[in-house]
């Protein structure tokens, strides 16, 4: 089975390797997609895989890398996408 989301990560996201972080994450749970920065300082999260991997990818984004200072993660599903592997963008 599979399946996609998009998440929108808030708080102190930016300038702390939360895209580079979420990549490694992301690879290890086996999905693909990306990481991207925003005008607005969040941080996106467009991630395809099991459902279970995209769990626990969830899980991660509420703390994110150690520097981070999560305050919301918006969580929407989203059309799966056949891609070759997760990209910081």
């Amino acid at each position: 089975m599979r399946a996609a989301r998009r998440f929108t990560i808030r708080g102190r996201v930016q300038g702390v390797w939360f895209r580079d972080s979420t990549r490694r994450q992301a690879q290890s749970l086996a999905l693909t997609g990306h990481a991207i920065n925003l005008d607005n300082g969040d941080v996106e999260v467009f991630a395809c895989g099991a459902p279970a991997a995209l769990d626990s990818l969830a899980e991660w984004l509420q703390r994110g890398p150690p520097l981070a200072q999560v305050s919301e993660v918006i969580v929407a599903q989203a059309e799966w996408q056949d891609l070759p592997g997760f990209l910081i963008r």
